[in-house]
């Protein structure tokens, strides 16, 4: 018996593409460079400022200038935090069933709560949600487990009676580390590191529709 659903958020609960790349492309704007294509910057929003960096400017954590640059992401993501970011089509829906069905969810991200809480708010999600863990919240992000068991005990469940739904990777590697159900979401950005179907998921979905098949 599933007692909780928890969801990644960027790329799997909502889409936050737009939102994330407007700020890299004004960042961009700033260095005289062009707008990025929104589908070369899709695939690398799963793995946050880290990423987005990556794709904008070719630079990893540890290139001098990294820390100037992610202060000025991210201020200029605060500033328009939530302008064009959705739920994906159907995820309305599926949270819709889950609480009709008795079913807890919430939402585990690394994204910090100082833009989770208002992106969830502003998608009218934090009174529903039975948790709201962020990138902050625990000792170490995922992949590491501490997120999921964190949001299993705020929501009084098992994690073993838990799924845990994302986009990339590292969303898997923590929910096998919790003792959840790794599921993975074919309809969010994946990455372009190993393909979807190498990741050790317990199950592929293709759209939030097929979360109530998960059930039993």
């Amino acid at each position: 018996m599933i007692e909780a659903v928890f969801f990644d958020l960027d790329g799997t609960l909502a889409d936050t593409a737009a939102d994330l790349g407007g700020a890299l492309d004004r960042l961009r704007a700033e260095q005289g460079l062009p707008p990025l294509p929104a589908e070369r910057v899709r695939p690398h929003v799963s793995k946050g400022v880290r990423g987005l960096l990556h794709v904008g400017f070719g630079i990893e954590s540890d290139h001098p200038d990294y820390a100037q640059l992610q202060q000025r992401f991210l201020s200029h993501y605060e500033s328009a935090l939530c302008q064009d970011t959705a739920l994906f089509d159907g995820m309305a829906a599926a949270l819709d069933a889950l609480d009709a069905a008795g079913i807890k969810w919430g939402i585990v991200t690394n994204k910090t709560s100082r833009y989770t809480l208002p992106v969830v708010g502003a998608l009218g999600l934090a009174d529903r949600a039975a948790c709201i863990v962020s990138g902050d919240s625990s000792p170490r992000p995922k992949p590491a487990p501490d997120p999921l068991l964190l949001a299993s005990a705020l929501a009084g469940t098992d994690a073993k009676q838990c799924l845990y739904v994302g986009d990339d990777l590292r969303d898997i590697q923590s929910a096998r580390a919790a003792g959840m159900g790794a599921i993975a979401a074919a309809w969010g950005y994946l990455g372009d590191e190993r393909p979807l179907e190498e990741w050790g998921a317990d199950t592929i979905i293709q759209s939030p529709a097929d979360i109530a098949g998960l059930l039993g």
